[in-house]
């Protein structure tokens, strides 16, 4: 079997070592490269490499500019972009470029592996995606099931996709490190038990794990603010809602997803935000995912409160049905066994890099809506 090749780019030789022996040891073929202009030397020579790992700060020309070179020259080989600058707006910059994933040095071996199987698996679901869209006739016409299973393969990229915006936001606002994930997996249990169809789970899925894309727009001083917010900064962070929506409706395949982004402060008795809908005037993805929101709100630690038992916070839902929560999704809620949401909790820690331990204060809880 041919081994993957993969391009190390950094102006630090140990920095290169490491990555080399670490992929090497992984089963990658592994070449290596000290500045910006050496790699485009390289991949002049030889282009056939299936991904480039690139540092972003390297003296004459960055990792940034390099990206552009090998975007415009080589749009068929994957970028990581890798840095110790934990700046978000480096960060979304990177991507905006076309860097596939960011990664934070110091590295651990299983974070560098996991980003580069997945950096490897996204590249070559676009060069077959690309393969196909050049004889679309002919596929149609004579392989019209490799054609589906091709564009599924092109929606699991979209997913590593929205999975690098998830975790550029998870960068930035580590107070709630993971949310995404676990509101999204309880929001698809909900929908499921609501014998909803596949198209309209993918749709739901995607507007939950996208939900607050919007606070990458939010001012740090306001997003990491320890206190309780003002007036005015209550008034900008209320702004994500519709920031989120007009970043993600401008995605063609996230359109429909992008009206729970715009919904999903809103509450059954029209007390919610930005627009203050009511009832069924709320898509139903916002109002299943409201459910899931304010469970993940109230189960999970923060710096001024310990998070409750899922008990508790089924009590407290039991006691917004009506007001905050559609009732009759409510009742869906209360229909399935009470040991769902711990379960699916843990399933989804498991996935995912374990939060950091904080410093957490007990104090009464209820839903967390001031920074939602």
């Amino acid at each position: 079997m041919t081994q993957e090749r993969i391009l190390v780019v950094d102006d630090e030789e140990p920095v290169r070592s490491v990555a080399a022996a670490l992929l090497t040891r992984s089963g990658y073929s592994v070449t290596t490269a000290e500045s910006a202009e050496e790699a485009l030397t390289r991949l002049q020579q030889d282009p056939d490499y299936d991904l480039v790992l690139s540092d972003v700060m390297m003296p004459i020309t960055d990792g940034l500019t390099l990206l552009d070179h090998l975007c415009t020259d080589h749009p068929g080989i994957p970028v990581v972009m890798f840095s110790a600058i934990n700046d978000i707006y480096v960060v979304t910059s990177a991507f905006r470029r076309g860097a596939v994933d960011y990664l934070l040095k110091p590295f651990e071996r299983t974070d560098l592996e996991s980003v580069v199987m997945r950096a490897i698996e996204h590249g070559r679901l676009r060069k077959q995606n690309t393969i196909y869209r050049h004889n679309l006739e002919a596929i149609v016409n004579t392989r019209t099931g490799r054609l589906r299973s091709t564009m599924q393969d092109l929606e699991r990229s979209y997913d590593i996709t929205l999975e690098a915006m998830g975790d550029a936001l998870d960068l930035r606002d580590q107070e709630t490190e993971g949310h995404s994930r676990r509101v999204t997996a309880y929001t698809n249990a909900l929908a499921q038990a609501m014998g909803l169809e596949a198209e309209d789970l993918r749709i739901i899925a995607r507007g939950a794990f996208l939900h607050d894309i919007g606070k990458i727009a939010t001012p740090d001083a306001i997003l990491l603010k320890p206190g309780r917010l003002t007036a005015e900064e209550t008034a900008i962070m209320k702004q994500h809602c519709e920031r989120g929506y007009e970043m993600v409706r401008k995605i063609s395949f996230l359109r429909e997803a992008a009206e729970i982004v715009y919904a999903h402060q809103e509450q059954f008795d029209g007390s919610g935000y930005p627009r203050g809908l009511r009832g069924e005037e709320i898509p139903l993805g916002a109002r299943i995912f409201a459910i899931a929101d304010a469970l993940d709100a109230m189960t999970s630690d923060r710096p001024y409160r310990r998070g409750t038992t899922f008990a508790a916070a089924r009590d407290e839902i039991i006691r917004c049905a009506g007001t905050q929560f559609d009732p009759h999704i409510v009742e869906v809620f209360l229909a399935l066994p009470p040991e769902t949401w711990s379960n699916l909790r843990v399933a989804t820690e498991l996935r995912s890099p374990s939060p950091s331990s904080r410093s957490i204060n007990a104090l009464p809880v209820a839903p967390d809506k001031q920074r939602s």
